[in-house]
């Protein structure tokens, strides 16, 4: 595997015990809290997100992982792509960054690891900037004239059933966009971005539940 085991264990028991030492709290919205961290040198915050969503566990998994899925709802998506579907995935993302700026691509890996926590099932998703070295020749993408490859990309994602229907939620984010653009542009964006994302991907999941029941 390309993350370790406690890599897994560390996201997963942010769920019952998050670790906020020297993060600050952020916002909260619709039973989610977030809080953020400065990172340095680069300025720049990382992000988790604790708390409940009013959609199915296994719904939101499936939403997360579906990246053909991600296109119809994802408005900032201008590519997404499997390179390699292989354990671990590697995948292909452009993403569409309003004018003047540059759109931003990725190439990352990712898995995901199915488990139990007494009776209920846990879905635990990491994914991170891919390294040259960790890509065969085949996985290499070239750079696109006009497009800013994003090199420092880390994200994690625990999602344990309730019994209720719910979903009780830990999300790890951080991403350094590069370029041109102002420390203070890209928190901004990323402040009101993440809850943003949140609330699409809930409304996401509720489509996806009422096309699967028809």
């Amino acid at each position: 595997m390309t993350f370790k085991n406690e890599q897994y264990k560390n996201a997963a028991k942010e769920l019952d015990n998050p670790d906020l030492d020297g993060w600050e709290f952020v916002v909260e919205s619709h039973g989610i809290k977030i809080y953020r961290f400065l990172r340095q040198p680069s300025g720049l915050y990382e992000y988790k997100v604790i708390g409940v969503a009013n959609i199915k566990a296994e719904t939101c998994a499936e939403v997360y992982m579906d990246i053909a899925y991600r296109k119809t709802w994802d408005s900032y998506v201008k590519e997404l792509t499997y390179i390699s579907k292989a354990n671990p995935t590697v995948i292909y993302w452009e993403v569409d960054y309003p004018w003047p700026m540059s759109n931003r691509d990725y190439v990352f890996l990712r898995e995901m690891d199915v488990c139990t926590d007494g009776d209920k099932k846990v879905w635990t998703i990491l994914g991170r900037s891919a390294k040259a070295n960790e890509l065969s020749q085949r996985q290499q993408v070239d750079e696109k004239k006009g497009v800013i490859r994003v090199r420092d990309y880390e994200q994690s994602m625990v999602i344990r059933e309730n019994q209720n229907g719910t979903s009780q939620i830990f999300m790890h984010y951080y991403d350094d966009p590069r370029g041109m653009i102002p420390t203070m542009v890209v928190n901004w964006a990323a402040k009101t971005g993440v809850p943003g994302f949140l609330t699409t991907l809930e409304e996401a999941c509720k489509i996806y539940d009422k096309t699967r029941n028809k």
